[in-house]
C-alpha cells in the first residue's frame, strides 16, 4: 500500500514489501492529474519521461534502496535547473532550456531520485508569500482561502499534498521556512556553503541557500546530506567542518517583552508558547533573549541595499523586459536603484555592528527558537497589501542568511482556525547536523503529523539520533524526579535532565508501604489501556550509573521502560509482589501528581 505522505521510511519499506519504482510513479501521476490546485507545478515532466526514468532506474540499480534515494520521487522550485525542462523563475518571457542539471539536483538523481516537474514560485524568488506569479497561486493544503507561503510555494504545497516526497526550494529572506509552517513541513535551510548553487537563478546570491521541504527533519536531513559538498562553480561555495551543540541541557533562546509580535494573531502566539513548553519538556532550558539587534538586521534585506543583489541578478532582463514582471516583483528590484556603492558598504558596516551586538545574546544561549512566522493572511487580503503584509511573514526569518545561520523549521500544530504554525531553529553556521536531533524531538513532541495527513504518527526509522555524548539514559519515575528528595543522586554527579515525557500505555504505579522518603512502585502489565506515567529521563556517567545501580534497594530494580514514542531506556522498575495491596495511583498520571495530592 502506498502512503498517503511519501516519507522516505514508508517508501523505503513498501519498496522492500515488493512496491516497484515504476508502480510509485503511477501512482504519482494519478495523485497530480486529481490534485485540486492547478498552481503547484510550472512544468511537470511528461509521463513518459516519468516511467522512462523509473525503468532506467531499475535497469542501473535492480535490488530495492540500494541506493540512498531509490525511487524516491521529487520536486524543483522552477529557478533551480533540471535538464530537460525550461527554467523560467516564474517569468515565461526569462526562460531559457538548460543543457545540464543544477549540482544539487544531479547529485539526487544519482542517489536514485526521480524528478516529477518544476514547481511555482513568487516571480524570480522575491516574496514570501505565493502570490506573486502569473501561473496562479498555490495554496495552503489546510484551506483554499489562504497562501502557501512562498517564494518556494509550489514546491512546499506538492510535498505537504503527497504528490512528492520532498521537493527543492531556495532561500533568501526565509522561502524555505515560511512555507514548510504553512503546510506542516520540516523546511531544511543550510549554512550558506554547505550546499552549493551551481545552476541556481540568483536572488541575492551572496546569501541565497538551496532548501529541502520534508515529511520529517530525519527526511530532510538525509536528503541534504545527499546534496552537500564543495563545488567549484559556485563562488560561494565552502569545504566546512561541523560545528557541535551541547546534546543535553541545550539553551533555548526565546522571544521576550516587546519583540513579542504576532500582529494580533493570537492562536499563532498560543503555537510558539506551546512549543516553548515542549522544549523544557525535552530537558531544555528557556533563556528570554533580546531579538532587537536581529530584527534590525532582519530589516536590511528589503529595506537596505541587498535589495541590489536582485537588480544584478537581472538586471539585462529587465533592462528589455519590465513589462513581463510582476509589478509588486518589479517595483521592490527597480527600487534597488536609489542604492550606490556607498550605500552598500554602509549596509556591511552597519551589519557588522549588529552581529557584533547579537554576540552577547549568543553567550546566552545554544541556539534560538522563534516563531517561523507570526501570522498567517488569506489570499485576498496579502493581494490588497502585498508589501506590508509579505514583511510581517519575514519578521523572524530575514535576518538568518545576512548572519550566516543554519536553520531548521519544524511544524508547531494548529490553531482553533484549523491553521498550522511553525516555529524555527537557529544555530552557528554549519551546526546543520547538531540542530537536527532537537528539531525532531521537538517536531515528534508536537503530534500534529506530517503534511496534510494530521493524524500521522513519524516513523522511528526517520527519527534523527543524538550523537553518542558517552553518558547513559535513565528513566526516573518518583523520588528522583526535579525537586524530589532524591534528585540529587542524579544532580550531585553531573546528571543532565534530557526530556520530561510519558511512558507506554501499558504501566501502573503503586505506593510501596514503609518507605523513607516514599517511593513509588512501577510495574507493566500488558494489555492496561491507560495513558501513560508521567516520567524524566537522565543522562549521567557509565561511573555514575554503576553506583546508581547500586545503591537501589529491592523490590526496585533497572530494566528496560518503553515510552510513548516507543524507544525504551533503562529505568526503575519494581517486582510485581510487592504491589500486592498496595495504594494504585495510575489514574494521576505520575508520582508528582500523588505526591501534590497528598501534601
Amino acid at each position: 500500500m502506498i502512503p498517503v505522505m511519501l516519507d522516505l521510511a514508508s517508501l523505503r519499506a513498501a519498496y522492500q514489501n515488493g512496491l516497484t519504482p515504476l508502480a510509485l510513479v503511477e501512482e504519482v501521476i494519478a495523485r497530480c492529474n486529481a490534485c485540486d490546485d492547478p498552481a503547484i507545478f510550472i512544468t511537470r515532466a511528461k509521463d513518459e519521461d516519468l516511467r522512462a526514468a523509473a525503468m532506467a532506474l531499475m535497469a542501473r540499480a535492480p535490488e530495492p534502496n540500494s541506493l540512498p534515494l531509490w525511487g524516491i520521487p521529487f520536486a524543483v522550485k522552477d529557478n533551480i535547473d533540471v535538464a530537460g525542462l525550461p527554467t523560467t523563475a516564474g517569468c515565461p518571457a526569462y526562460a531559457y532550456q538548460p543543457e545540464t542539471d543544477a549540482a544539487v539536483v544531479a547529485r539526487l538523481k544519482a542517489a536514485g531520485a526521480l524528478v516529477v516537474g518544476k514547481t511555482n514560485l513568487d516571480q524570480f524568488a522575491t516574496g514570501l508569500n505565493g502570490t506573486r506569479s502569473p501561473h496562479g497561486a498555490p495554496r495552503c493544503v489546510f484551506n483554499k482561502d489562504y497562501v502557501s507561503g512562498g517564494s518556494s510555494s509550489g514546491s512546499a504545497v506538492a510535498t505537504a499534498a503527497g504528490l512528492v516526497s520532498f521537493a527543492l526550494g531556495t532561500d533568501t529572506a526565509g522561502s524555505g521556512r515560511v512555507p514548510a509552517a504553512f503546510n506542516n513541513l520540516a523546511g531544511i535551510k543550510p549554512t550558506q556553503g554547505l550546499v552549493p548553487n551551481t545552476g541556481v537563478v540568483p536572488a541575492c546570491r551572496s546569501v541565497d541557500v538551496v532548501t529541502v521541504f520534508a515529511a520529517t527533519v530525519g527526511d530532510g536531513v538525509a536528503i541534504r546530506k545527499v546534496m552537500d559538498g564543495f563545488d567549484a562553480g559556485d563562488p560561494y561555495s565552502r569545504k566546512v567542518e561541523p560545528v557541535s551543540l551541547p546534546v543535553s541541557g541545550l539553551r533555548v533562546g526565546v522571544l521576550a517583552g516587546p519583540e513579542r509580535e504576532f500582529f494580533g494573531n493570537a492562536g499563532v502566539e498560543a503555537l510558539y508558547d506551546a512549543a516553548i513548553e515542549r522544549a523544557r519538556g525535552l530537558g531544555a532550558t528557556i533563556v528570554p533573549f533580546d531579538y532587537a539587534q536581529f530584527r534590525q538586521a532582519a530589516e536590511l534585506l528589503y529595506n537596505g541595499p541587498w535589495v541590489a543583489e536582485r537588480l544584478a541578478a537581472v538586471k539585462d532582463f529587465i533592462a528589455t523586459n519590465a513589462a513581463d514582471f510582476d509589478p509588486t516583483v518589479r517595483a521592490i528590484i527597480e527600487g534597488a536603484r536609489a542604492y550606490d556603492a556607498v550605500a552598500a558598504f554602509e549596509g556591511q558596516y552597519r551589519l557588522g555592528h549588529l552581529r557584533q551586538k547579537t554576540l552577547a545574546e549568543w553567550a546566552k544561549v545554544d541556539v534560538l527558537m522563534l516563531p517561523t512566522s507570526p501570522t498567517i493572511y488569506t489570499v485576498e487580503e496579502m493581494l490588497a497589501d502585498p508589501v506590508t503584509r509579505n514583511s510581517h511573514f519575514g519578521r523572524y526569518t530575514n535576518f538568518a542568511n545576512l548572519f550566516g545561520y543554519a536553520a531548521i523549521a519544524v511544524p508547531a500544530g494548529f490553531g482553533p482556525d484549523g491553521l498550522p504554525g511553525g516555529v524555527t531553529l537557529f544555530g552557528p553556521a554549519f551546526s546543520d547536523d547538531a540542530l537536527a536531533p532537537f528539531a525532531d524531538a521537538l517536531h515528534r513532541a508536537a503530534a500534529c503529523g506530517m503534511g496534510k495527513d494530521k493524524t500521522a504518527e513519524l516513523p522511528q526509522a526517520s527519527r534523527v539520533p543524538e550523537p553518542d555524548d558517552g553518558l547513559v539514559p535513565v528513566v526516573v519515575v518518583g523520588a528522583h524526579l526535579t525537586g524530589m528528595p532524591l534528585n540529587h543522586e542524579l544532580t550531585g554527579p553531573g546528571g543532565k535532565l534530557v526530556k520530561t515525557c510519558r511512558t507506554a500505555g501499558d504501566y501502573r504505579l503503586f505506593v510501596l508501604p514503609g518507605t523513607t522518603p516514599p517511593k513509588p512502585g512501577l510495574i507493566r502489565e500488558p494489555g492496561f489501556a491507560g495513558s501513560g506515567l508521567e516520567v524524566e529521563v537522565w543522562k549521567v556517567t557509565p561511573e555514575a550509573f554503576g553506583r546508581f545501580v547500586q545503591k537501589i534497594p529491592a523490590p526496585l530494580g533497572i530494566g528496560k521502560v518503553t515510552l510513548d514514542d516507543g524507544s525504551a531506556v533503562s529505568g526503575f522498575l519494581c517486582e510485581s509482589h510487592a504491589v500486592a495491596g498496595a495504594q494504585e495511583i495510575t489514574s494521576l498520571g505520575g508520582w508528582r501528581a500523588y505526591i501534590a495530592q497528598r501534601n
